[in-house]
């Protein structure tokens, strides 16, 4: 996603934190939302990143794919963070 001035979320964070120390998740700059700003780890919406693999695979493809890839892989401490959306859980109030 990007803001009005067409600065991608990984554009906006590399002007305050060098590449060298941050830790991408290739392919889902869209699904960026913020920086830990405790640890300097990029922090990732899970929805989000479902939402990208959608356009190239079904639900559940995506979802274990993102488990075995990415939300499970360990790189080093600079390992990105994967958060659920609030939002999510409150769906549930609703079921």
């Amino acid at each position: 996603m990007e803001n009005s001035n067409n600065i991608s979320k990984r554009e906006q964070l590399l002007n305050y934190v060098p590449e060298d120390i941050l830790l991408f998740a290739d392919g889902f700059d869209d699904a960026i939302i913020g920086l830990d700003t405790n640890s300097l780890r990029v922090v990732y919406s899970k929805q989000k990143m479902i939402e990208c693999l959608l356009k190239d695979m079904e639900l559940d493809d995506a979802i274990e794919y993102l488990e075995f890839n990415t939300w499970g892989a360990y790189r080093n401490e600079q390992t990105p963070i994967y958060i659920d959306e609030i939002d999510v859980f409150e769906s549930y109030k609703t079921m």
